[in-house]
């Protein structure tokens, strides 16, 4: 039986003595393809960014102010889908997501008079939070236009670090629109949150660490909003090891990257609607999509209701706080068509606040048939509510709301309707429930449970 660890065995070591070299080395985008046997033309002229040499040095800065968020095994995922899961904690980071890498990392690349201009973003949240805490390191002032629709606590904590937060659109890019358009009146230099090769190269560390520590890695799921991440992740992945699979993760409410990588061309939305914020995006970068073309091998979406239920499992399972957008590499692991493959699932942050935590449990419950509700009818006479309850006590279902309606006929005495919500553990021991009372002669059927 394997048994998960990090430890390498003879095959990992021979791996790592190959990459590893690359690592210490200025080796260029097109010698490593020329080594693998492919055209190598660069994507785009630019030399400094998103090569081997701007990686390592990237790893080396973002060192300052990022955690070590090491590779988790997870067994139940691991059981779930027949592939060796881990995870990449991003969550963990001191601003609660990865976004702190990129942006250190350019705020490091820049002259001192483009800081004391002061620095300008705009971010659904973990952006803002990775300039803000940077811009406070390096001692610049830091402005951050955020939507409307911003979690209270990715507001609360950007402010937290000495920022002074815009709120402004429903939508990232209307932000952003504002957030340029300040930039220009008042001089202030902008951050891009993802459409540019330096913080692409700044998030892309990560890969670096995930190599190195699981240098036999098959798959990487990176969530995707405007493709800085997966921009950054995917183009390392492929210099170091082109047989890396690197799948990109959207919300179907949000798919900006599939839209565009189908039509060839960068496109937008003409709206976006989905519950994880954080990759809200209409637009995916124009100047990392040539990259994303040439390096994503797969682009996942995933419904909303899919990520309700991956935080229910994170939660119980890792007792790790994710927020949607982090989510959607979790959710993506069972659309995995393989076996027995080595897959990493980068989790991007972990900024929720305990309102929507508080509905996506819920609703989570609901999902899993953890809470369910059943309209049982009965005859309005004294015991029939007694007979109810002792059949779901019997059957081990806990009730937490009843509604009584003696209006739901005409003639009460024939039937009312009792709206009964209640804990199971699950789909089979509901349908036990459902039968139980039944059988003992009641009228039932499953209805919307709503815990309003």
């Amino acid at each position: 039986m394997w048994t998960p660890s990090l430890t390498r065995d003879a095959e990992t070591t021979e791996k790592a003595a190959e990459i590893e070299p690359m690592l210490r080395r200025n080796i260029p985008f097109n010698t490593i393809r020329e080594q693998d046997g492919e055209s190598g033309n660069r994507i785009m002229s630019t030399k400094e960014m998103l090569t081997l040499d701007a990686f390592e040095e990237a790893s080396e800065i973002v060192k300052n102010v990022t955690a070590n968020t090491e590779l988790i095994y997870s067994e139940y995922f691991s059981n779930q889908t027949g592939n060796k899961v881990y995870l990449k904690p991003e969550n963990m980071q001191v601003t609660g997501a990865y976004k702190i890498r990129g942006a250190y990392y350019k705020i490091s690349t820049m002259g001192v008079e483009d800081r004391a201009k002061g620095l300008i973003t705009a971010s659904a949240g973990n952006h803002a939070q990775g300039v803000a805490y940077a811009a406070k390191a390096y001692g610049c002032k830091a402005v951050i236009v955020m939507p409307t629709t911003t979690p209270l606590i990715k507001v609360e904590r950007t402010r937290g670090y000495g920022a002074e937060v815009v709120l402004y659109g429903d939508v990232f890019d209307e932000s952003q629109a504002k957030a340029l358009e300040l930039a220009e009146t008042e001089g202030y230099t902008f951050i891009p949150p993802f459409d540019d090769l330096t913080v692409a190269t700044g998030q892309g560390t990560i890969a670096m660490e995930i190599i190195k520590e699981l240098p036999l890695v098959d798959y990487i799921l990176v969530p995707v909003g405007g493709g800085g991440l997966a921009t950054g992740v995917s183009t390392l992945a492929k210099l170091l090891n082109p047989k890396i699979q690197v799948i990109a993760v959207e919300p179907q409410g949000a798919n900006c990257l599939q839209v565009s990588i189908e039509r060839g061309e960068v496109t937008t939305l003409p709206s976006v609607n989905t519950i994880a914020d954080g990759t809200a995006v209409k637009t995916p970068g124009s100047k990392i999509f040539p990259y994303l073309q040439k390096n994503v091998d797969e682009v996942i979406t995933i419904p909303d209701d899919e990520l309700v239920v991956a935080f229910l499992d994170m939660v119980e399972n890792h007792k790790m706080i994710v927020e949607n957008s982090g989510l959607l590499t979790v959710a993506a692991l069972k659309h995995l068509n393989v076996r027995n493959k080595r897959v990493v699932a980068v989790m991007s942050g972990g900024n929720m606040d305990v309102i929507t935590m508080s509905q996506v449990v819920q609703n989570g419950l609901i999902a899993r048939d953890r809470i369910f509700t059943v309209s049982v009818l009965l005859p309005d006479r004294p015991g029939e509510l007694v007979k109810v309850s002792t059949v779901i006590a019997n059957a081990q279902g806990n009730v937490i709301k009843l509604e009584h309606n003696q209006f739901y006929s005409t003639n009460r005495h024939a039937a009312v309707e009792l709206r009964i919500t209640m804990e199971a553990f699950g789909t089979e021991h509901k349908g036990q429930i459902i039968s139980a009372l039944q059988e003992a002669g009641f009228r039932v059927k499953a209805v919307h449970t709503n815990l309003g």
